[in-house]
């Protein structure tokens, strides 16, 4: 393994009349220790036994567990079935308890008091990755993604308003479309004799979405999509680490959390992978930097690419790798699994399957037509659709938060330190706070649904400070991709259900061996 090196890089509220000399803050931090006293102990709350020295961990361990990594989404079911809107999963060696939260008044109450820099209790393991064990590479500017604290809050403030923007966004619309035409071709090529995708699909669709991660990081075309390309090409290597990287979060956390103490063999194979996915996608970034730099000066602010205004607000360019790093680390099989699950749902669906295409029929009456921002804002049942698979099937089966301080959630006082998880996909499957919760009905997400939903109990790209960075660009590839896919294609899947299945993500478990029809 290279030593890692960026050597080329620069270093560097309440208030009354009646009691004015007391402060607002005072009033609260009185209501609040009042709370906190009334409020029943954490040891009282419902959840699992855990067995003597090991715990609850067992639970968690193969063939004996019940509680399995690839079945989380159902685990969080059985959790509200057996203690209802809170549940302890205590006494976990390595690791600080874990609370679930299936209230969404609670949840809400958590976000509306976490302050500007939340604690996310997400990968520990890619934590100490980046403060300890590659210290010297990440440095003060460590990222985004299992950073926490102000270094988390550092960062982001440097890149957030670049990112989020919606001019920023929409000048991607036609490169992602430029991405998604051609794999919608390759996908034509790739058909067998009854017009199916391969077995394999999904790491077709890795493909497509590394390409559209390339074209918003790096603004360059990587070449994920040629058919020439051989298996042990780069680009899958960043797929297949980016995926080993994410998949076996869970089984370092949960399943063998030894690592903490021990360098065990999994721990190893994870840092050389990270070393790995590093070193092939510098590369490509230190490629990318010098187009860049060769790049003619645009005047027009307006017309900079994503890395191209960090780097023109950033004396240190390293902001901008960074970035692009985390970008390419999250994005490939967070988006890839979302898109997996719409196209599974819209193949086994007609009904909305051809409402979608009704719909491309009026904004892009020409197969041909090009996409631009006035088109996508027409595309109501499109982004309805999507929103209602997010909610059913969230990718993301639950967000979390560390406790800053002591709070009292559902009636329990909760110290400090304890890892909430908000099971997003049970509190959005609950009728209490989504209007006929088992009907899959993407018009509730219309302006013209008379449903309710409670504005957190469905929250795929989290919420607050700490919200999913690239959703906008999340969005608008699905977005794209579906659209044109759909405007000129019928997708059917003629096989047995797909069961949903964790890996690091939710989506479906098997065969994506779509038929893909061309329409008249």
């Amino acid at each position: 393994m290279k030593k890692l090196r960026l050597s080329h890089i620069s270093t560097r509220w309440r208030s009354t009349a009646a009691a004015p000399a007391v402060s607002s803050g005072t009033i609260d931090s009185f209501d609040e220790a009042e709370n906190l006293a009334k409020a029943k102990p954490y040891c009282d709350v419902p959840g699992p036994t855990p067995w003597p020295i090991i715990g609850n961990t067992w639970r968690m361990l193969p063939i004996i567990g019940p509680y399995q990594i690839s079945d989380l989404a159902n685990v969080s079911y059985v959790l509200y079935k057996q203690y209802g809107k809170m549940a302890k999963l205590g006494n976990l060696v390595g690791r600080p308890d874990l609370l679930f939260v299936y209230d969404a008044d609670e949840i809400e109450k958590v976000y509306r008091q976490e302050g500007d820099t939340p604690f996310r209790p997400s990968m520990p393991c890619l934590v100490k990755y980046k403060s300890q064990v590659r210290k010297q590479f990440f440095g003060r500017l460590p990222g985004v993604v299992g950073v926490h604290g102000e270094p988390w809050r550092e960062f982001r403030t440097k890149v957030q308003k670049p990112v989020l923007q919606p001019q920023t966004v929409k000048k991607y619309i036609q490169p992602i479309e430029e991405v998604s035409d051609y794999f919608i071709q390759r996908m034509q090529e790739m058909k067998n004799e009854n017009s199916e995708m391969p077995a394999d699909f999904d790491n077709e669709i890795h493909k497509w979405a590394l390409e559209c991660i390339g074209r918003v990081a790096l603004d360059a075309r990587l070449g994920c999509l040629r058919p020439d390309l051989p298996h042990n090409s780069e680009p899958q290597k960043i797929i297949d680490a980016a995926k080993y990287a994410l998949r076996n979060v869970a089984l370092l956390e949960l399943k063998y959390p030894f690592w903490r103490y021990l360098p065990s063999t999994l721990w190893k194979k994870y840092v050389s992978n990270m070393d790995y996915f590093i070193e092939i996608c510098m590369k490509y970034i230190d490629d990318a930097m010098l187009r860049l730099k060769t790049k003619p000066a645009i005047v027009n602010e307006s017309e900079l690419s994503l890395v191209e205004r960090i780097l023109a607000n950033e004396p240190d360019p390293k902001t901008a790798y960074v970035l692009a790093l985390d970008l390419i680390l999250v994005g490939i099989d967070t988006i890839s699994m979302a898109v997996c699950s719409m196209l599974y749902q819209i193949a086994t669906r007609p009904e909305e399957q051809e409402k979608i295409y009704q719909e491309m029929l009026k904004v892009l009456p020409n197969k041909d037509d090009k996409l631009d921002a006035s088109k996508l804002e027409k595309m109501i049942y499109l982004k309805a659709f999507i929103k209602e698979v997010l909610r059913m099937y969230s990718t993301v089966i639950g967000n979390g938060r560390t406790l800053q301080k002591d709070m009292v959630i559902c009636g329990y006082r909760i110290p400090k330190g304890i890892q909430l998880v908000f099971p997003t996909i049970v509190t959005g499957n609950m009728e209490e706070y989504v209007t006929d919760c088992t009907q899959f009905k993407p018009e509730r997400w219309m302006k013209q649904s008379t449903g309710y939903i409670h504005p957190f109990a469905s929250l795929p790209y989290g919420h607050g400070p700490r919200m999913c960075l690239g959703r906008r660009f999340a969005d608008l590839e699905m977005q794209v991709f579906i659209a044109k896919l759909i405007r000129s294609y019928k997708l059917e899947y003629q096989y047995e259900p797909l069961k949903y299945k964790v890996t690091f993500m939710y989506a479906p478990d098997g065969e994506l061996k779509f038929k893909m029809t061309e329409r008249s």
